[in-house]
């Protein structure tokens, strides 16, 4: 995989480099080549998530997460384009298009929590015009317990609090895009 961190392209800071190092695992997509910019149909307004997969989770995976984010957005806090978590272990993949259902097609226990665009659903790369070229980090996070307690109404950064403390492994795929 190609290193999102040391791209001198991109403005904005390695929002993972405070945090703690964790082991990684296999992640890949169909729709997307890791390090490449984002095709048009997973971007605003189309908002259609990519398809993922993953194996090799840790030992003591008991759910996972799955987040986007861009930390090159003009804020001091980046923009959250999708949080996922509580999805069961025993998922492997998201197919393409998943994200535009909360529970990602049924799957129960799930909890899609609102994003920065507001929308519980996969919201697409959309950086504002002419302003940098943007990544977005596909992540997911194996979790060391089948449900995290994190009420629904909360936000990502909350989720991304409580995975900094039950995330046992992590996996990145990314890809960028600028809006010219």
């Amino acid at each position: 995989m190609s290193n999102y961190a040391n791209d001198s392209r991109f403005p904005g800071p390695d929002p993972y480099a405070p945090l703690k190092n964790l082991p990684s695992f296999t992640l890949t997509s169909t729709d997307l080549t890791d390090g490449e910019e984002i095709p048009e149909k997973f971007r605003a307004p189309s908002n259609v998530s990519p398809q993922l997969a993953w194996s090799d989770l840790p030992e003591g995976t008991k759910s996972l997460a799955v987040t986007c984010f861009d930390p090159d957005a003009p804020t001091a806090s980046g923009f959250w384009h999708w949080a996922v978590f509580n999805i069961p272990a025993s998922v492997t993949e998201l197919p393409t298009g998943a994200g535009s259902d909360e529970t990602l097609g049924g799957l129960d226990r799930v909890v899609s929590l609102a994003g920065d665009s507001g929308q519980k659903t996969y919201y697409g790369p959309n950086p504002p015009a002419n302003h940098a070229p943007h990544r977005y980090l596909y992540a997911v996070h194996a979790v060391d317990v089948e449900e995290l307690d994190v009420d629904p109404g909360s936000t990502a950064t909350v989720l991304g609090f409580n995975l900094y403390f039950h995330s046992i492994g992590r996996a990145i795929l990314w890809g960028w895009y600028e809006n010219k």
